[in-house]
């Protein structure tokens, strides 16, 4: 039993040592450094309201549905997958919190809207993880499937009957701080030491980096993956939650596109699609980069398909670059 324990230990080691550290995988991380600072430096000069308070309040209450959708498409990236159902998890969750508040005390709904979402991912995890089945199409399945839950449930919007709901967490403050953002920032710590510093976060990132060995050293990969699905649903609930809180209403077609965003954000910030590299500290970097892109593209009036254009020229630049070396 010790042995093992060596063994999985020195695996996670090594592992942990050479993810993102490729001379190419280097360089593209002080490319993409550069281009952060020339892009806060274009918006500061284009613009004298980027950086006031209000912007920068707006720019940090936009990015939460996105940082806490790609800290669960980190996770599951890093075990080598993908999770294309996290924007209808998220317009599922908010129409289960927004309209279940008629039955029931809104934190026991939220309660209920956070389970839809782990139920949602375990469902998922469960088919990748027991039957070997390609992460792309179950989370595709599921995508379409819980789209159409939702106009089961609810064919309308739903809309909050609490008023602390939306005081409390979408709309309340703490000092200059909006609540929502606040949550968002207190999850990436927690999220960067569950990936460093717990058995099942290093082995998660291990079985990116190399499924077989992690197997062989006496690791349960099916209960890792499964577990990386499952922590996927819960932050696309949240994100869900939280986003109907801040508007006042949860609409049963939001989310489309979310998943593009978020995968977005992993790979600009280091993640490298198929496993075997990307971080906490790296997504958030990415998270923020697109907040910011968006953001002054709003301010100069941009029209929404330009934007989209733009983020999918993004997501194949950051591909391309952070590839895996063979």
């Amino acid at each position: 039993m010790k042995g093992d324990q060596g063994v999985a230990t020195s695996l996670f080691k090594q592992l942990g040592e050479r993810l993102g550290l490729g001379s190419r995988h280097r360089r593209a991380n002080f490319i993409f450094i550069a281009a952060f600072v020339v892009l806060i430096a274009v918006a500061a000069t284009l613009t004298d309201v980027f950086f006031s308070g209000n912007n920068l309040s707006n720019l940090f209450r936009q990015i939460v549905t996105n940082g806490l959708l790609s800290l669960g498409m980190l996770i599951v990236i890093l075990t080598g997958g993908i999770d294309l159902s996290v924007g209808p998890v998220v317009a599922l969750t908010g129409i289960l919190a927004a309209g279940l508040q008629r039955q029931m005390p809104f934190p026991l709904a939220i309660l209920i809207a956070l389970a839809a979402g782990m139920l949602a991912g375990a469902a998922n995890g469960f088919l990748i993880a027991r039957f070997k089945l390609q992460p792309f199409i179950v989370t595709l399945a599921s995508m379409g499937a819980i789209r159409g839950l939702i106009y089961v449930y609810s064919e309308t919007p739903q809309t909050p009957i609490y008023p602390a709901f939306r005081s409390l967490l979408g709309g309340g403050f703490i000092g200059p701080f909006p609540v929502p953002s606040l949550i968002m920032l207190a999850f990436f710590p927690l999220v960067w030491m569950f990936l460093n510093q717990t058995t099942h976060g290093r082995a998660i990132v291990a079985i990116g980096g190399n499924e077989e060995a992690v197997r062989l050293a006496g690791i349960n990969t099916r209960s890792h993956v499964l577990l990386a699905y499952i922590l996927s649903g819960f932050f696309a609930a949240a994100a869900g939650v939280l986003l109907a809180s801040r508007l006042g209403i949860a609409q049963p077609s939001v989310g489309s596109g979310y998943e593009l965003d978020a995968i977005a954000a992993v790979v600009i910030g280091g993640g490298i699609l198929g496993g075997g590299g990307g971080g906490a500290i790296g997504t958030f970097a990415g998270v923020l980069a697109l907040g910011l892109i968006d953001n002054l593209l709003n301010l100069f009036n941009v029209q929404s398909y330009y934007q989209q254009i733009l983020k999918g020229l993004i997501i194949l630049i950051a591909v391309l670059a952070r590839r895996k070396e063979h």
